[in-house]
């Protein structure tokens, strides 16, 4: 089967440009295709991970990932699919998240050959090197030239933001971005640009460039939105967004998010998200009644798998059997460690829920026990002055639970 089938068959794809053409050029010779990442945090969360795990893909079919890095791009920021003005982040803040998020890339794609690739080693770059040391009115003149301000202000990136403001900075966001595409197909021979379906407009202003400046033919793919079956962004939890990274998003709860999610949506995120064969992957989809919680927990576990490796997927699944099977305490259950002296100091439950993260707010965690909703060890909270003791917590540690999913256990340090 084509990459390219394989990428739609598993739910990949969302647009792509000229695309009997580009699958002709694939089965001629392999594809130096990219990603760009504008590193604004130091963690990637689960939304980088579609175009990420498509480049795995077309890499295992022996076409070459380059891994983007924009040091120079998060400098100015993407307006797409926001109405704010992105924060303005300093160039030590942003090589900071470059380190986080180089890190990660790897679990996804082979940098070194050391899963395969020999030719077609994904290669990692950063576009700070070259658009950092622009001069502008070079650049102006050369790549400003070129683009039209009646179509650029026609891109949904743009257009979204007319009504709150769009700032000449971000203004430039997509020459900067079609930039990065020309330059790599200059230095590497990229002719193939990836990323999330709202980033079509950009991609295409690149795709375009090349064609004007280098006339010959460059392609543009874009994947699909992580979204609920009803229309809805997914990747959000209580805390925020769902991250790789352990510090930010628990392995634990990282694998309860994906425990979780609806019915309709589980196949989707399976053929999406894990490596099982779409055979599998239909079988699971289609178990009837009861049997779709048996393919809920095989995407928890692959999923996790895949970000955390397996002894820590291990680990999430057997604390949450412990807490759901058989109410166990759960070694994989987040913790939260508290002193004689915090708890002599001010040991209420609704201090104890807002500090270890159950709970934003001493507020929300008094309204969280007036309805009934919070359970310490195995003991109903009813009072909002209720306090935990020493003995309480014990040498096991003790359990708080806000609702039915959330869980923290609170252990002595």
């Amino acid at each position: 089967m084509h990459v390219l089938d394989i990428l739609k068959e598993r739910g990949f794809t969302a647009q792509v440009t000229f695309e009997e053409d580009l699958y002709k050029a694939m089965e001629k010779e392999p594809m130096t295709f990219y990603v760009g990442i504008d590193p604004t945090a130091d963690s990637l969360h689960i939304g980088h991970c579609i175009p990420i795990l498509a480049s795995y893909h077309l890499q295992q079919a022996g076409h070459r990932p380059i891994m983007l890095c924009g040091g120079g791009t998060a400098m100015v920021g993407d307006p797409s699919g926001k109405t704010d003005l992105r924060q303005m982040l300093s160039q030590e803040t942003i090589v900071k998240n470059m380190q986080g998020l180089q890190r990660q890339l790897g679990l996804f794609v082979d940098f070194d050959g050391s899963r395969g690739a020999t030719a077609n080693k994904a290669i990692l770059v950063n576009n700070g090197d070259w658009l950092l040391k622009l001069n502008y009115v070079d650049f102006l003149r050369e790549i400003g030239a070129l683009f039209s301000v009646n179509r650029m202000l026609t891109a949904e990136c743009y257009k979204r933001r007319l009504e709150t403001g769009l700032t000449f900075l971000e203004f430039n966001y997509m020459l900067m971005q079609s930039y990065d595409f020309l330059r790599l197909y200059q230095d590497y021979g990229c002719r193939l640009q990836l990323g999330g379906d709202d980033q079509w407009s950009n991609i295409l202003s690149g795709a375009d460039l090349i064609r004007r400046k280098e006339q010959t033919d460059a392609f543009a793919l874009t994947c699909k939105l992580i979204m609920t079956h009803d229309g809805k962004k997914m990747g959000k939890t209580e805390a925020g967004a769902l991250w790789l990274d352990a510090a930010r998003t628990s392995p634990y709860e990282f694998y309860q998010y994906w425990r979780n999610v609806g019915d309709p949506d589980v196949e989707r995120f399976l053929g999406l998200l894990t490596f099982l064969p779409m055979e599998e992957v239909r079988r699971l989809g289609s178990l009837p009644d009861a049997g779709i919680n048996e393919a809920k927990r095989v995407l928890a576990y692959e999923v996790t798998k895949l970000v955390h490796g397996e002894e820590e997927a291990q680990k999430a699944q057997d604390a949450a059997q412990a807490l759901f099977g058989g109410g166990g305490q759960g070694a994989g259950v987040p913790s939260y460690e508290v002193t004689r002296a915090q708890l002599i100091e001010d040991g209420r439950v609704t201090t104890l829920l807002a500090l270890c993260g159950l709970c934003a707010s001493r507020g929300e965690a008094r309204k969280m026990v007036q309805a009934g909703a919070v359970m310490a060890g195995e003991e109903k909270v009813t009072d909002i002055e209720a306090t935990i003791s020493e003995e309480m917590i014990g040498s096991e540690g003790l359990l708080l639970r806000k609702g039915k999913k959330n869980y923290c256990r609170l252990v002595l340090k």
